[in-house]
């Protein structure tokens, strides 16, 4: 495999050869423990393991816990856990911003020694009425040039739980007419009378994250802050921070672009509102983007990894197309998994001149030829199947090559069949049967005459089938861009009504009965799918799907192809 290269790791290598941090390269992967993780962040997850590994540094897992009223511990078990099943270790490097409290609250002391710093008394609506806009500066805050005594002893009272909520704010003192308006004295510290999930009571002011991200790169270590694109205004403030404190060699944020996948929200508030307003069942729904409902559908880490190295790391946004990831999600599947029959919506089939009390076994390979894996289970077979109701119609159209009246199909890894009946509701006309005969000769398959049969379809036999629970997931939404709805309709609008359709009664081949739940497959001619780890048991299995067969991005890879090595516009 060649080397990695994008314009990242151009910049750490030419860091590396020049020694301009005077230490190994350091890079920190640093969530917010406030809700789940998703795609998006593997991306980043992949990158910042990824680019730490090949120059010979380490990574960071820090959480960057400074809000305690929407911080959470489970959240922080869930990204561990995330992170460990993507394929990374951290190892003894776990750290916490709330580790820092005191090294930071001794910061803003310093700032304020300095002069650098104030104590803000304005309220939360004066302080954004007085930043002014992108075409007009700011306005001084009347506190602004309090003495450093007074703004120490407020900020000492602030800590003492002397004052409200909204009280006071730490502001930093820069220019209220700087054209970077995160420049415009920005808040350093609020009050906030809450109880922290690691801290406790200890503190009530909290650092904003601005303040607190770059000074715990720093403390760590790191040497390059990777970050995405909308940080890339704040870099500004991160360096200011940095270099008033006195902070030598410190680390450099690069920016990069963020994920846009379409049919799909990484906002985490968005994510936040799928779950609490009722359109998911949860965070780890295997509709969602997150990596637990990515790992609940059957994705593998292997194939999210492939995913982020398959889109690389740009200066600029774009959208990427979600059928990328689903083919990264086939390639890995396809040559891992057993094949397996399943049934989704069965019709019974009834073979009337197969003996009533006969059953026999038939060998079926788990894997194809081309796989070049072993492996193989015993299919039962017998004089009632089921078969999947559109697998046969009375009155085909052109083209359609299952069963008919009449019409002679192959049953997979089994016998060829003819349709010679059909029974039916006589009240509703519903197809209840069909009647079919089969040619003791086919076994396996093929005619000895030699006449060719197009149509292959598979099926489960009636007496030894498990019943079982299929859930069909499909894109969460309708939209490529989410956002692309009418005039006053929000993203909710595009949902997709059947991003997931329940089949009740659907039936499984019985070499499956004994596996445990996280099971994968590929039912045949259906797609990928996996025992649901939550909800299946033995016996009673239910099986998400996680992508179908059709691998779009790869026949318009192969048509790019083609249509270059004949010259062809694409």
């Amino acid at each position: 495999m060649a080397p990695k290269s994008d314009f990242i790791r151009a910049i750490v290598a030419e860091d590396v050869r020049t020694g301009k941090f005077g230490r190994p390269v350091r890079t920190r992967f640093p969530p917010e423990p406030n809700g789940f993780l998703h795609i998006g962040h593997a991306k980043s997850i992949v990158l910042n393991f990824g680019v730490a590994q090949e120059f010979g540094g380490l990574c960071n897992l820090r959480f960057d816990d400074t809000n305690p009223t929407t911080e959470d511990i489970r959240y922080v078990e869930a990204i561990q856990r995330d992170v460990k099943w993507l394929g990374y270790d951290w190892e003894d490097r776990l750290y916490f911003a709330s580790d820092y409290f005191e090294r930071l609250y001794q910061y803003a002391v310093q700032l304020i020694e300095a002069g650098k710093a104030y104590v803000d008394s304005q309220s939360e609506e004066e302080i954004r009425r007085n930043r002014g806009t992108v075409n007009t500066p700011g306005v001084e805050s009347p506190y602004r040039n309090r003495s450093v005594e007074e703004n120490l002893d407020l900020f000492r009272r602030m800590r003492a739980g002397e004052f409200p909520d909204g009280a006071h704010v730490l502001r930093a003192k820069i220019d209220m007419a700087h054209p970077n308006m995160l420049m415009r004295d920005p808040i350093l510290y609020r009050i906030r009378h809450a109880t922290h999930y690691r801290t406790g009571d200890t503190w009530c002011i909290y650092p904003m994250y601005d303040f607190a991200h770059c000074l715990s790169d720093a403390i760590e270590g790191i040497t390059h802050s990777l970050c995405t694109l909308e940080f890339k205004d704040n870099r500004e403030l991160y360096d200011w921070i940095l270099r008033e404190v006195g902070i030598e060699r410190p680390p450099q944020q690069i920016e990069f672009a963020r994920l846009n996948l379409d049919y799909t929200v990484l906002s985490k508030r968005r994510l936040i509102r799928l779950v609490e307003e009722g359109h998911v069942s949860g965070w780890d729904d295997p509709r969602m983007p997150t990596i637990a409902g990515l790992r609940r559908r059957g994705v593998t880490p292997e194939a999210i990894r492939r995913f982020c190295e398959m889109i690389g790391v740009a200066r600029a946004d774009s959208r990427v197309d979600i059928a990328k990831l689903e083919h990264c999600i086939r390639e890995d599947l396809n040559p891992k998994v057993p094949r397996v029959m399943c049934v989704l919506r069965p019709l019974k089939l009834v073979i009337v001149n197969y003996p009533e009390d006969r059953t026999e076994e038939l060998e079926a390979p788990y894997y194809p030829r081309d796989i070049g894996k072993e492996g193989s289970r015993p299919v039962p077979f017998s004089r009632e199947l089921f078969i999947e109701r559109d697998d046969f119609m009375e009155d085909p159209p052109k083209g359609y090559f299952r069963l008919a009246p009449g019409r002679e199909v192959r049953l997979r890894y089994a016998y060829l069949v003819r349709c010679v009946d059909v029974v039916k509701d006589p009240s509703t006309g519903e197809i209840l049967e069909v009647h079919c005969t089969y040619d003791p000769a086919s076994r396996g398959g093929e005619a000895p005459d030699g006449r060719k049969v197009k149509g292959t379809i598979h099926w489960v036999s009636a007496k030894h089938a498990i019943p079982c629970e299929v859930r069909l997931y499909d894109r969460l939404f309708l939209k490529a861009n989410p956002d692309d709805v009418a005039e006053g309709e929000d993203f909710t609008a595009a949902l997709n009504p059947e991003s997931l359709v329940v089949l009740k009664d659907s039936v499984v081949e019985p070499s499956v009965k004994d596996d445990p739940p996280g099971t994968r497959y590929q039912f045949e001619r259906q797609g990928y799918f996996i025992s649901d780890p939550v909800d299946s048991r033995p016996g009673s299995p239910v099986f998400n799907r996680t992508v179908t067969l059709r691998d779009t991005w790869a026949k318009i890879q192969e048509r790019l192809a083609l249509e270059s090595s004949t010259g062809k516009a694409s």
